[in-house]
């Protein structure tokens, strides 16, 4: 019974919406027309972005440079139960989410979606977050130019996240 509920729930959930959309007769297919529109520049702008810093992760990779960190932040990453595969991650994920999930997709695609590092991956994404986006983004919306404070604790924030992530993962699931 519970797995009907759960197999149904985001279609009822879509219904809802729709038959309230009706009900204060707003244009629910223009609506979603207009919704899709906006997604379709969003992803324009964001497009160059991601394939600019996708290669220029892609060039540090063919370097080794990434290699070569993974290799130096090693015992420290070790030491954090963080696996060092995923230094790609933690030096992109600040910076930002499209280049962040990129490389979560190539971690999850060479190690496997079940595996230690896919999974830590995974979870990495969703408990981190594009530090210099948002710093950039909500200040610059309220008129703040000097963060002072900010951006080392959001960083600091960010680490806590990729630990707890690992951690997280290696209680879970062993």
């Amino acid at each position: 019974m519970m797995d009907l509920f759960f197999t149904m729930l985001i279609p009822m959930i879509l219904a809802v919406v729709a038959l309230y959309a009706m009900g204060r007769r707003v244009d629910v297919y223009a609506a979603l027309v207009q919704g899709a529109g906006d997604g379709l520049g969003t992803l324009l702008r964001i497009v160059p972005s991601l394939i600019g810093l996708l290669t220029a992760v892609y060039m540090l990779r063919a370097s080794g440079a990434l290699e070569l960190a993974a290799q130096w932040f090693a015992p420290v990453l070790n030491r954090l139960g963080i696996p060092p595969e995923t230094v790609a991650l933690l030096l992109v994920r600040p910076v930002s989410g499209s280049a962040a999930l990129g490389v979560g997709s190539e971690l999850i695609a060479a190690y496997g979606p079940d595996s230690y590092i896919g999974r830590v991956a995974a979870v990495m994404l969703g408990s981190t977050e594009t530090t210099f986006y948002t710093i950039a983004v909500y200040f610059g919306a309220v008129g703040i130019t000097r963060t002072r404070y900010a951006v080392p604790a959001a960083l600091c924030a960010d680490l806590a996240g990729f630990m707890a992530a690992a951690w997280a993962v290696r209680i879970c699931f062993g």
